[in-house]
């Protein structure tokens, strides 16, 4: 939808205020633990609007070649349905080649969006 403010504006806008206004207003540590909170899970909501159908692409490109043909359903679901599907091989004893190498580039890919400044650690 191309009207504004945007989801990924809306989400920045209220990350912002939390931090510059209602962070230093809160004298109590509770409650500006929780600021940080919703804080931070706010950047992590704008990354995954930003970066997510992105990503998503990706895992289940990376996903498809291990566990077969994506059923039909949104990307998020087929992501799922591939993850789950790669599981039930792995318990059985079944690892395809490359599973490893996929595994990490999705776990960056997941990092991408919940933690970014991990990755830029190591």
């Amino acid at each position: 939808m191309p009207d504004r403010p945007s989801a990924a504006e809306l989400a920045d806008a209220v990350r912002e205020f939390l931090e510059a206004e209602a962070l230093p207003a809160a004298t109590d540590p509770r409650l500006r633990f929780r600021l940080l909170v919703a804080a931070n899970a706010l950047s992590i909501l704008k990354r995954d609007l930003d970066l997510g159908e992105e990503l998503l692409r990706e895992e289940i490109a990376l996903l498809r070649p291990l566990a077969g043909a994506p059923p039909p359903g949104t990307p998020r679901e087929q992501a799922l349905a591939l993850s789950a599907e790669l599981s039930r091989r792995i318990r059985r004893g079944d690892v395809p080649r490359g599973t490893l190498e996929a595994l990490r580039r999705i776990a960056e890919l997941k990092l991408r969006v919940a933690s970014p400044r991990y990755l830029e650690r190591g």
